[in-house]
């Protein structure tokens, strides 16, 4: 089956919801570089880095879904290192499409409520609001809290990285818990999860404060890692894609450690 990168974007628009979002500034979600031709290869990747970019050019990829954009931060000139990414962009003609908080938050393709899958959470209610839009997940279990941060672990260590978690005690049981994925740790989601009666929080980092009020709020933190937390969703949605339009779809791994 034959598409555009432009067929493609339009059909992401919807399944995303992305135009209900307020978003940051830089996110620019939604289709941020046409291709000339059709679209032949699907790729997914967490970050529009000049890794990401390049292993997609080898992989055949012209469609290239990404988590984090190309404009994060202030406006850039097209000099230097942003010219050579997207010089690579248009001499191999790939098309990026970028969802943060949409995909953040969908219902069935998200991050967060993957997340809560891979480690056999059920969600049972929206957490994290933004503009007053739920971008994670919260439910409730009886698991100890230490194989819980072993399961993070080891699901952070495919994509390059570890889990690490805040003090807390021996045979300590999570009952309650919510996910945040990303910059999910922060004043704001530390007091949302306390608020709920929420004991652990599951992040992929936050600042160092978020680890001193942790333990003050009764909140175990558990860090999974930037990267890690946000891989599940580009590749879900990727592969829904790539399945609605006969394409065939590749994940660009390019873990950055953090």
């Amino acid at each position: 089956m034959s598409a555009s990168a432009a067929a493609l974007a339009a059909y992401l628009d919807d399944l995303l919801r992305t135009r209900e979002f307020e978003d940051y500034p830089g996110a620019l979600n939604g289709l941020q570089v046409e291709q000339r031709g059709p679209v032949h290869c699907i790729g997914a990747a967490v970050d529009a880095s000049m890794r990401a970019i390049v292993e997609a050019a080898e992989l055949g990829v012209n469609f290239l879904l990404v988590h984090h954009g190309l404009f994060w931060g202030d406006p850039q000139p097209l000099i230097g290192a942003h010219y050579r990414k997207v010089a690579v962009l248009l001499e191999r003609d790939i098309a990026v499409y970028s969802s943060h908080l949409p995909l953040d938050a969908h219902e069935t393709l998200g991050n967060n409520v993957l997340l809560a899958r891979e480690l056999g959470l059920e969600p049972t209610q929206p957490f994290a609001y933004i503009s007053g839009t739920a971008i994670g997940v919260a439910g409730e279990c009886d698991r100890d809290t230490a194989d819980l941060l072993g399961a993070l672990d080891v699901f952070a260590a495919r994509y390059g990285g570890r889990a690490r978690a805040t003090e807390f005690r021996s045979g300590q049981r999570t009952r309650r818990w919510a996910i945040c994925t990303g910059a999910g740790a922060s004043s704001a989601t530390l007091r949302e999860a306390a608020a709920l009666g929420c004991d652990t929080l599951i992040v992929g980092e936050g600042p160092h404060h978020t680890a001193v009020a942790a333990p003050e709020l009764g909140l175990t933190i558990i860090y999974a890692g930037h990267y890690a937390t946000e891989a599940l969703g580009v590749q879900a949605v990727a592969a829904h894609l790539a399945q609605r339009f006969g394409l065939p779809w590749h994940f660009v791994a390019a873990p950055t450690g953090s």
